[in-house]
């Protein structure tokens, strides 16, 4: 029955997995979630959210959030779009890793809070999985690289020879007339 009205919950969210995956960024090679995206996937103000992080500070260790430097900041802003942040936040954004977010759910106990982890979750792991499925790919594509380069050489060989079987063979001209020995 927790089941039925758990997924009944998920399907009301009006927020689907690919939204929340292009809430996801890389920054220093971890996938990271705004502090300010994941208030407003759980409906609730940014600052609030942070103040419920510091009421809990020793739940999240540096791995699971941590708060971006001025430059990643304004990277950041400048890749996605925002504000020069004039008039909005008075201190540098905190991200979240994978981690940090189901740790989350704990701080912020809310129907809305849990079921929007589960799809952040699933999101990260959707993510995850696309990676792997990149790097096979990459690997598959590098070994053919390899091979066509091998049977490049050899078909080059191949070439080589046949080129020279098809050139008429170079008779020696016979001189005509006396040789004179010293």
């Amino acid at each position: 029955m927790a089941r039925k009205k758990n997924t009944a919950v998920a399907k009301r969210l009006p927020v689907s997995v690919e939204m929340i995956e292009r809430r996801i960024y890389l920054i220093r090679g971890t996938k990271v979630m705004l502090d300010s995206d994941l208030a407003d996937l759980y409906q609730v103000e940014t600052k609030a959210l942070n103040r419920a992080v510091r009421r809990n500070v020793v739940r999240f260790p540096e791995d699971f959030m941590f708060q971006l430097s001025e430059e990643e900041a304004e990277s950041l802003r400048c890749q996605i779009g925002t504000s020069n942040g004039r008039g909005g936040r008075r201190y540098l954004p905190y991200v979240f890793t994978e981690h940090g977010v189901v740790m989350l759910s704990s701080v912020l106990s809310s129907e809305r809070a849990v079921q929007m982890n589960v799809l952040i979750v699933r999101a990260f792991v959707k993510l995850r999985e696309m990676l792997g499925t990149h790097k096979d790919l990459a690997n598959k594509i590098a070994a053919i690289e390899r091979q066509q380069h091998e049977h490049g050489r050899q078909l080059a060989g191949v070439y080589t020879m046949v080129r020279r079987l098809m050139e008429p063979p170079r008779r020696k001209k016979r001189q005509i007339g006396f040789r004179v020995t010293p």
